[in-house]
């Protein structure tokens, strides 16, 4: 089955937050997603690269702040292909779904930023087109955040949380570990 690396959103907006103090969860999440990013490149094997442009100039990722650029060890090389996306879901608005069909991908594994926003939408619709899905359960992360009831959730609780509301339903949630000895 072919299979195609997703890297979600790995911008510098969020190493800025992590740079300014934010609480976020899965410190090695950075170190697995190079890790991913190693095996699928030596094996020649598809990567896809989906960057965060927000419409608002004031957004951290507009296309023209500092925080839209990649984080370093994220970055492309070659020929891999950037999915400009404005919106959560990297399937929505681009054209990410004819271009995995065109190679006939079959499955995704999913990785990056953030495990309960951008990388799960990417989850959440790639199940929903038909892709089979493994979720890289150690190379994403979230941070904390309060509900609009006042309680905050720590980023583990609101990782772990995204992780049970995506395995059997939406695909399969792995470690990086298991990824690289399937």
């Amino acid at each position: 089955m072919k299979t195609a690396l997703l890297v979600i959103d790995v911008q510098m907006a969020l190493a800025h937050e992590d740079a300014a103090g934010a609480v976020r969860s899965c410190p090695e999440a950075g170190d697995n997603i190079g890790r991913l990013l190693s095996r699928f490149r030596a094996h020649g094997d598809k990567i896809v690269h989906v960057h965060h442009h927000g419409l608002d100039p004031d957004d951290p990722f507009h296309a023209d702040a500092p925080g839209a650029a990649v984080q370093p060890f994220a970055a492309p090389q070659g020929d891999e292909p950037v999915i400009i996306k404005n919106v959560s879901s990297a399937f929505a608005g681009t054209s990410l779904e004819a271009d995995l069909r065109a190679d006939n991908i079959e499955r995704v594994v999913i990785c990056g930023a953030t495990a309960n926003h951008c990388a799960e939408s990417a989850a959440r619709s790639a199940s929903s087109l038909g892709f089979e899905m493994v979720y890289a359960s150690d190379a994403v992360w979230a941070y904390d955040a309060t509900g609009p009831d006042g309680v905050t959730h720590s980023a583990e609780q609101i990782h772990s949380v995204t992780l049970a509301n995506l395995q059997g339903e939406f695909g399969e949630v792995c470690s990086t570990d298991t990824i690289l000895n399937a």
